[in-house]
């Protein structure tokens, strides 16, 4: 046996020995993970119902409240929350069951949804009679509404203490089961444990046994002893291979070493000029790339402007022409290539408020800011880009009702970008065509009111700036099902880093 495991190399013992212990303890993980994993699940799932509920009822008085204050006020901005909030509550209602079952639960759920249908109608019916000024059919339409209000809130609450009691004794059934599988995770696990160590010692004593002797002989080569006898060879590993190399190589080392000075050496003198050469080329592209900047969009704006000042009061106005000077200061600002990501998201913010000006408002924007990294540093002019495009290409055919949401958080490389449209969608080939620089959605046929910065650029600047090419990715289940692009971006320390190496460059 051992003549035959000598013939093997440490290599394919060393993998056949990591092997082993990496099947038995992945073994014993995968079936405590499974089985706690789903008691997990289950245990985050307990509640989930009730929380949704709150979140129900929450989304039903901030319909029934910006009813009434656009009855109060008739304000475009009340309008706007009404339309806004019912869309969401809309969305929530069709999570609700809608046919008749046996379960009281279900059937609580199926009147709520149907009321709730009724009680958007008479809402929307009492807003169309405010905005006609007929002042009899809106008081009878928002009595109505107040009543269908107070209904569902009603039985809103009941459909959650029935669910919360159940919610209950489910929580309690699975805190006891999770009780037991911790003991019997915890044995397991000691037991593995215990075999693993003892395998692992008696295969890495007879594995090292060799090379303890030649490192003995090692160090008395080093302290300048070269007479010493080199050990036997017993084996045909790569012990042996080294034992009987050792002695050529004492000779030679102080030739290889003076080569690899000089190769080494002569390597960086030329490393050095291709890093200057491609510093100064990645400058330059930069530079070329954030010029493309469409003089049509500030037309087109400027116009909106000017249409906006002629229907109302200055108010609206001059907040629209302060947003618009805002947006193009900030290009101007950062022509060096450099912004913050603080700085990008109020670009977003200026450029779907332009939007929503010129389209009445039939933009929905939602964002979600999850990290404070706001004066992390980035490459200028990327996201509303990205945001531009989603309204060019994806939700401009289908206003209103269409909706832009942002994401940005941290992840534990960096941070991770999320902006995704309800619109057009993309097929497989199309994002295959973008990736790859080519299509319209790549930063060609740009229509007349964009900024004229493409997808592509985008891409290229990322993969300049950082000197990577996976750093944005495009998802979309096809037509019709709206777009998802994400933008990952490295951690601060590394960016930094990248700069300081290209500057010495």
């Amino acid at each position: 046996m051992t003549k035959r495991l000598g013939r093997n190399s440490i290599q394919i013992r060393l993998v056949g020995l990591i092997a082993l212990m990496m099947a038995i303890m992945m073994s014993a993980n995968l079936v405590i993970y499974s089985r706690i994993n789903r008691m997990v699940r289950q245990i985050d799932s307990v509640f989930a119902t009730n929380v949704t509920n709150k979140e129900l009822t929450d989304q039903l008085e901030m319909v029934e409240e910006s009813v009434y204050e656009y009855l109060s006020t008739k304000s475009s901005a009340a309008l706007e929350n009404y339309y806004r909030h019912t869309q969401n509550y809309r969305e929530m209602i069709t999570l609700l069951n809608s046919r008749n079952m046996d379960s009281d639960i279900r059937m609580l759920e199926k009147n709520i949804r149907s009321m709730s249908e009724t009680y958007l109608q008479v809402a929307d019916k009492t807003v169309q009679a405010k905005r006609g000024r007929n002042v009899e059919r809106y008081k009878s339409m928002y009595e109505e509404e107040s009543a269908l209000f107070r209904y569902i809130n009603s039985y809103i609450g009941e459909l959650n203490n029935r669910q919360f009691a159940l919610n209950s004794e489910h929580y309690q059934n699975l805190l006891r089961a999770m009780g037991r599988m911790e003991a019997i995770s915890l044995a397991v696990m000691f037991l593995v444990f215990g075999l693993c160590i003892a395998v692992v010692l008696m295969t890495v004593r007879y594995l090292f046994r060799p090379l303890s002797t030649l490192s003995e002989a090692a160090e008395r080569v080093a302290e300048g002893h070269f007479d010493v006898e080199l050990p036997q060879v017993i084996t045909e590993d790569e012990v042996g291979v080294v034992t009987r190399t050792f002695g050529q190589m004492l000779s030679s080392i102080r030739d290889y070493i003076a080569a690899i000075r000089t190769g080494m050496e002569t390597e960086a003198r030329l490393k050095q000029r291709e890093l200057s050469m491609e510093a100064s080329l990645k400058e330059a592209q930069l530079q070329f790339l954030q010029a493309q900047i469409n003089p049509h969009f500030l037309f087109n704006s400027l116009n909106a402007g000017a249409q906006l000042a002629m229907m109302e009061d200055a108010d609206q106005t001059g907040v629209f022409l302060e947003r618009m000077a805002d947006f193009f200061r900030y290009n101007v600002k950062h022509s060096d290539g450099k912004s913050t990501l603080a700085e990008e998201i109020e670009s977003v913010d200026n450029y779907i408020y332009i939007l929503n000006v010129r389209f009445a408002g039939d933009i929905t924007y939602e964002k979600e800011i999850l990290t404070d990294r706001g004066d992390y540093v980035m490459p200028g002019m990327i996201l509303q880009p990205l945001v531009e495009n989603a309204v060019t290409h994806g939700i401009r055919d289908m206003l209103p009702g269409s909706l832009i949401r942002l994401v940005a958080e941290e992840t534990e490389g960096g941070l991770s970008i999320m902006i995704s449209d309800n619109g057009a969608g993309m097929t497989r080939d199309q994002i295959a065509a973008v990736m790859e620089g080519k299509g319209s959605q790549a930063g060609k046929d740009q229509p007349s009111g964009s900024t004229g910065i493409g997808l592509a650029n985008v891409i290229n600047r990322l993969q300049l700036y950082y000197d990577r090419s996976d750093l944005l990715s495009i998802h979309s289940d096809g037509r019709g099902m709206g777009t998802e692009i994400t933008i990952l971006l490295p951690g601060q320390g590394q960016e930094e880093k990248r700069v300081q190496d290209t500057d010495r460059g």
